[in-house]
Parts: structure tokens; C-alpha cells; sequence
């Protein structure tokens, strides 16, 4: 399930999308199906991998109607529908840090402002935005002023770089990173060391999701400490392109692994 059309700043989601499927051809039958078309399609197929499909909120009715029959009819969906994290909306984020993990300090609306720590700008997102998509850094007068909806205050927090981090099922894959914060998707490979792994390991743990792909991002803060920023556990791009051509090797042997792993499961309602 992929939106081959989709623009995405800074990167051609297509481009990988066309790679990974020509690769998965060795494998399996594979049709490419737009998100809006997903449900008319899915019961003739042993499994839906959903990849760059584009937020969710560009077609939540049609998204909606196919998890509620993936879920009543036991499909195999990689990933699988049981995520906490952003397949269903930012709230984790506030959850997350009120239990003490390592996140960026979130607060959900204006009223929780007094629980981050003072700074003079905050970043402003949607609960269930994606991709950028409506996000806005705010100075405290402004911060002040915006109405009431779903939104998510954090404070505008100093950082070094970012780094993700790419699993299969709870396999690490390997990771990028961004040398220059202000160019979120020139990436270079990044060697973690056992606490980095650590740290990510600590959310795909807490996530619980068996069968899918998903990418820890995090940010170096210039104290030298790691902060979750987001736990991608639907459709997270990959970056493939940005990595060498044996690890993407390795890859999709991991990934044609664990979609046969998951074709074969025997299944709840199948």
C-alpha cells in the first residue's frame, strides 16, 4: 500500500517504494495499491505492507474503513495495528514524558505550558499531524495566542544532530543521522553505540509491535543526551538510498524474512 504520487519535502518517496517492491518481486506476487484502494483489494492478498503511503489525515475515512476490516478479519498487516505510537496520533509523546522516558518534554494544549521548561520559542504540532504538516515554532506572545485544538507544545530544544534509528519486527537494521539539524534529510550512516541502541530499544520495547518496520528518531541535545522526538510505527520512510549497498542488501533479506514469517502465521479470524 503506497501513494506513489506523494511529494514529500525533501525526499521522492516514490523512488523507493518502485526499488522495494522490483526487490520484493524475487519473493512474492506484488501489486502496488494506493491507500483509498487498499480495502477493495486486501482480502485477495496474503499480506499488506503498508509503506509510503503519506499522512493518514489525507484519507482518514477510506484509512479508517481498512483497519477496522484488517482488525475483523484477522488480516496480516505489516506493520500489525497494534502500535501506540504514531499510528494513532501524537499523544504518546505526553504520555511518554509525564512517566519519565527520555522524550522531548510535550504537553498537550496551552493549559499544560507551566510543566516544560522555560525557553524562548516552542514548537506547536498537530496530535495527529505528520510529516511537518502544520507545525509551527512559536515565541511565548505568540504561543499565548493560538485557539483551542489538538495540539502538542514543546519546547524548542537546542541539538547537535538527529539520529534514526530502523528496525524489522525488534531486529536493528541500521541507523542515520544528521550532521546539519537544518537539513533533516541529508543523512549519513551513524554507528551506534551500545547506550544508543539502548535508548531505542527502550521504545520498541515499550511499543510491542511483532511484525512491522519502525524508526526511532531522536536529537543529541548539546548536553550530549538522547531525546526521542518521534516513534514512526506506520509507514516510516526509510532513507535506502542513504545507505551502502550491502546493508540495503541485507535489508530486504530481513524484510522478505519477515513477511514470510508473518504470511505463514497462523492468524486470529483466518
Amino acid at each position: 500500500m503506497t501513494d506513489l504520487s506523494y511529494e514529500a519535502r525533501g525526499r521522492r518517496y516514490c523512488d523507493e517504494d518502485i526499488y522495494l517492491s522490483s526487490q520484493l518481486r524475487e519473493a512474492f506476487d506484488v501489486a502496488l495499491c494506493h491507500p483509498t484502494g487498499a480495502l477493495a483489494l486486501m482480502d485477495r492478498f496474503d499480506v499488506v505492507l503498508v509503506r509510503n503511503s503519506g499522512p493518514v489525515i489525507y484519507y482518514p475515512d477510506q484509512y479508517e474503513a481498512f483497519r477496522e476490516h484488517a482488525l475483523a478479519t484477522g488480516a496480516r498487516v505489516f506493520n500489525e495495528l497494534t502500535g501506540k505510537a504514531d499510528m494513532v496520533g501524537k499523544q504518546y509523546l505526553v504520555d511518554l514524558y509525564q512517566a519519565g522516558y527520555p522524550v522531548i518534554p510535550t504537553v498537550a494544549g496551552i493549559e499544560g505550558l507551566d510543566r516544560l521548561p522555560d525557553c524562548q520559542a516552542y514548537v506547536v504540532k498537530p496530535e495527529f499531524g505528520a510529516d511537518s504538516v502544520g507545525l509551527r515554532i512559536l515565541d511565548q506572545t505568540q504561543l499565548r495566542g493560538i485557539g483551542e485544538g489538538d495540539v502538542l507544545i514543546q519546547p524548542h530544544v537546542e541539538i547537535d544532530y538527529e539520529v534514526s534509528f530502523y528496525f524489522i519486527d525488534h531486529t536493528f537494521e541500521y541507523a542515520l543521522y544528521t550532521p546539519d539539524p537544518a537539513q533533516r534529510w541529508q543523512l549519513r550512516a551513524y554507528e551506534p553505540t551500545q547506550a544508543d541502541l539502548g535508548f531505542a530499544r527502550r521504545f520498541i520495547d515499550w511499543n510491542g509491535v511483532g511484525h512491522g518496520i519502525q524508526r526511532v528518531d531522536a536529537c543529541r541535545t548539546a548536553e550530549g543526551t538522547l531525546l526521542l522526538v518521534e516513534l514512526e510505527d506506520l509507514n516510516p520512510y526509510l532513507s535506502l538510498d542513504s545507505i551502502s549497498e550491502q546493508r540495503r542488501q541485507r535489508f530486504v533479506r530481513q524484510l522478505t524474512g519477515a513477511l514470510s514469517e508473518l504470511a505463514s502465521a497462523d492468524l486470529p479470524g483466518r
